[in-house]
């Protein structure tokens, strides 16, 4: 296997401001690219020093120190490179940006121990070996398609895991879902593991679960459908499908949480064949905003709707033509 690890070496001079603080508290401070969660293990490793000398993060600095930090990263060789195929519409030396089609899975698990966006990006970018999980900040389920990021360095990925954290990075979705809405809205509850399905998740009770934000608006309206575009606050798993499941509208083909497949009344043969064709869920991330962690300039890539996608809608749009609307 390819030798992808890689060496840091900073070093910085304690301020005399920051004096009387805590050797972790400064050290956060002054190697900001890098997790406190991380420096408080380069600390415990003697890998973060002070005037040379291994101390405790609790210690107090005085100012006027010099803080040193010499860490090798090395690669991470729980998975392996493979040679999948990836659709890359952006790199440079920090970040990653894919395109991720149907059927892809991000990471590799007990369901699927290889050939995953992963498996690829080791094989494409032997350096990410380094980086935790090869630099993936964020997932996208097996079957939902569009945009993801991927950090080429560990500094970028703390950058972006911080973007996400604080919610300053945008994604936006198209989710075509059952039955027709009024109008657009924010659904606002908190998600957790399924008390009953542990491969589902749920709208927690009050009080508990992780807190959950999508906000939507209505795109376009069909005779039984609605194709919205939902944009994320937080990015907690499956979330956009439980939260539009929760108020109602739950995505067209999505196995999990549209329950059981049925079909609206007295729609045309043409669209109840395209329907039953399609076996995942209308979920595509097609808008994707961040800041560059090496610029600090805002970037953004749109991404088209898949064919299988847009045969859907070029469906039910005729479905309209035909026969009209249904009255709200």
């Amino acid at each position: 296997m390819t030798d992808a690890s890689q060496t840091i070496k900073e070093s910085q001079i304690v301020p005399n401001e920051l004096g009387q603080k805590r050797f972790d508290q400064i050290a956060a401070q002054l190697f900001a690219d890098y997790s406190r969660s991380r420096i408080q293990q380069w600390i415990k490793e003697g890998r973060l020093t002070v005037n040379g000398k291994t101390l405790k993060p609790r210690d107090k600095l005085i100012g006027g120190e010099t803080l040193t930090l010499d860490v090798t990263l090395e690669s991470d060789e729980r998975w392996e490179a493979e040679p999948v195929e990836l659709n890359v519409v952006y790199e440079d030396e920090q970040i990653i940006v894919i395109d991720k089609p149907a059927g892809l899975v991000v990471h590799p698990g007990a369901g699927t121990p290889s050939g995953t966006v992963l498996n690829g990006l080791l094989y494409r970018y032997p350096e990410l070996a380094a980086v935790p999980r090869a630099g993936i900040v964020h997932r996208l389920d097996k079957d939902t398609t569009g945009l993801m990021v991927v950090a080429r360095t560990l500094t970028a990925q703390t950058h972006l895991a911080g973007q996400l954290q604080d919610r300053s990075m945008g994604r936006e979705y198209y989710a075509l879902c059952m039955g027709v809405m009024t109008g657009g809205g924010v659904v606002n509850e908190p998600i957790d593991r399924h008390p009953k399905h542990r491969t589902k998740m749920a709208v927690a009770p009050t009080g508990m679960g992780k807190d959950a934000i999508t906000h939507y608006r209505v795109e376009q309206r069909f005779r039984n459908h609605t194709l919205v575009r939902c944009k994320l606050e937080t990015g907690r798993t499956h979330q956009i499908r439980v939260h539009l499941s929760h108020i109602g509208y739950p995505l067209v083909g999505d196995p999990l949480y549209a329950g059981r497949s049925r079909l609206p009344k007295g729609i045309s043969p043409e669209v109840m064949t395209v329907l039953k064709a399609f076996k995942r869920q209308a979920l595509h991330a097609g808008y994707l905003e961040l800041i560059h962690p090496a610029t600090d300039e805002m970037v953004s890539w749109e991404s088209d709707l898949p064919e299988d996608f847009l045969g859907l809608l070029d469906a039910l749009q005729e479905e309209v033509d035909t026969y009209g609307t249904n009255e709200l």
